[in-house]
């Protein structure tokens, strides 16, 4: 007899000695619960225990998988509103909600709405940034091209970001190259940091907002 009921693979080997299935995957697993739950013979209470321990680790599995299928749908480029019926909901927001509610929530957050909350701020912040950039897109390409003249520089990643349609990715590698410029040229750092404050004050002003309004 089993002398614990929250072990997964105590539980497993005792419903595997008993004769309900065996093997090791995820399919055994759940043939076992549902030989268990719908089958004619009459299991015990401590297999009925130890089924439940297994359909535990099963509905964990299952929770952990979901978002994992989302994620790689997601970045072969599956939009939101082709994944909600997948997943038997009735829209794209549904769908992208559920999918934050399972997905790993990060540090010092306390629960999945804290997860979806701050992941919408975050990225209400970056439309924010986003539309500043473009409205100031010629004084950054105009302070990069600038920058990757000078003599001794070579910041690829700033050229790189050059070449790209959207300024939002001038931002990151001006930053990185700021710290360079202090000695040599400190007005161009100065310029640098004057910008990334304006980005760095939008989102504070985009995080407060929706914090007033929830």
């Amino acid at each position: 007899m089993m002398t614990s009921m929250d072990n997964y693979r105590e539980a497993r080997q005792y419903l595997d000695d008993q004769g309900w299935g065996s093997g090791s995957s995820a399919t055994d697993a759940m043939n076992q619960v549902q030989q268990v739950a719908e089958g004619n013979q009459h299991p015990s209470s401590t297999e009925l225990l130890a089924a439940l321990v297994v359909l535990r680790q099963l509905r964990d599995d299952l929770a952990r998988w979901e978002p994992a299928l989302i994620t790689a749908a997601r970045e072969l480029g599956t939009s939101w509103a082709a994944i909600a019926p997948a997943l038997g909901l009735a829209s794209r927001q549904a769908a992208e909600r559920r999918y934050l509610r399972l997905s790993p929530l990060p540090s010092g957050t306390s629960g999945a709405e804290d997860r979806v909350r701050e992941v919408r701020d975050r990225r209400a912040a970056d439309r924010a940034v986003s539309d500043w950039a473009r409205k100031n897109s010629a004084v950054l390409r105009q302070l990069a091209g600038q920058i990757i003249g000078l003599p001794g520089m070579r910041p690829r990643k700033l050229a790189a970001a050059l070449s790209e349609d959207d300024p939002i990715a001038l931002l990151a590698p001006l930053t990185a190259v700021r710290e360079r410029l202090r000695g040599s040229h400190p007005e161009l750092a100065d310029r640098i940091g004057a910008l990334t404050d304006q980005a760095d004050q939008l989102r504070t002003a985009s995080n407060e907002s929706r914090s007033r309004d929830s």
